[in-house]
């Protein structure tokens, strides 16, 4: 069975060489494509950064385009926290040098959004206290509502744009021509809603897909797909989810980092 990765490009392409080292037909096809933002707000985020309790990321590309748009010498504040949802947007930010000490998540067995994450900072005395959320253009505003019921100043920046992807159209007619040779792997919701109006009137129904949070597993059965799976975060979960002879609907594993969020 071959899977299809519809992740952005940055992240789709690991998931497909370390499936192929698993052993796993593995192909890309994304599904958003991510643009960097205009720079000077980043920039002005960085300035004001010290200070700041909590500097929330949402994605991994939110952590790449902002320390890519990092003043020179600029330094992340000892006393800012850097916030993520999940294992990739954790590594990006280690990757960018943040001390794991800095570092706040949900815990190592999920679920990987949000509300987990509030969790470990709900105790906290929020009142008063700066929030800086780094994501795409828009998003879920769920912890940003949170914090401000609890006190919080919270801003956003915008560090990257989602747009939708050119679409490799021989692909998806390969996919709906034999369904059962394809598993879809989606991580956001976006990504439904981009396929669907890429190719608008196509039949699901015969179609498998594997998603990384309940909310994307719904949004994939309103599309019409057949058979939805819920799975983990690491590749090594998906490869076990394909390789299972009668995974399907069954829900293993748990949720990723909120859809960019």
């Amino acid at each position: 069975m071959r899977v299809i990765v519809t992740r952005p490009i940055a992240q789709a392409a690991p998931w497909v060489q370390a499936l192929q080292a698993l052993g796993i037909d593995a192909v890309a096809l994304p599904l958003i494509a991510i643009e960097p933002a205009e720079r000077a707000p980043i920039a002005a985020a960085w300035a004001h950064l010290n200070g700041a309790a909590l500097a929330m990321f949402v994605s991994p590309n939110a952590v790449q385009h902002f320390f890519e748009a990092r003043p020179p010498g600029q330094p992340w504040p000892a006393a800012t926290r850097a916030g993520s949802t999940g294992p990739g947007t954790s590594a990006a930010l280690r990757a960018a040098g943040i001390d794991e000490a800095q570092l706040v998540e949900p815990p190592p067995d999920g679920p990987f959004d949000t509300e987990t994450l509030w969790q470990r900072l709900q105790a906290e005395p929020w009142q008063g206290r700066r929030v800086l959320i780094v994501r795409g253009d828009g998003g879920r505003d769920w912890l940003a509502q949170t914090l401000r019921a609890a006190g919080a100043q919270v801003d956003f920046v915008t560090a990257y744009r989602r747009r939708a992807p050119r679409l490799d159209r021989a692909l998806v007619d390969a996919a709906l021509q034999a369904p059962a040779a394809h598993c879809w792997h989606f991580s956001s919701s976006e990504a439904i809603d981009h396929l669907l109006a890429a190719v608008p009137g196509a039949d699901w129904r015969a179609c498998r897909a594997e998603a990384t949070h309940p909310r994307i597993a719904e949004r994939a059965r309103r599309a019409g797909f057949g058979r939805v799976g819920l799975v983990g975060v690491r590749v090594d979960e998906l490869a076990a989810r394909l390789r299972a002879p009668a995974a399907g609907a069954a829900s293993q594993g748990a949720s990723i980092e909120s859809p960019p969020l």
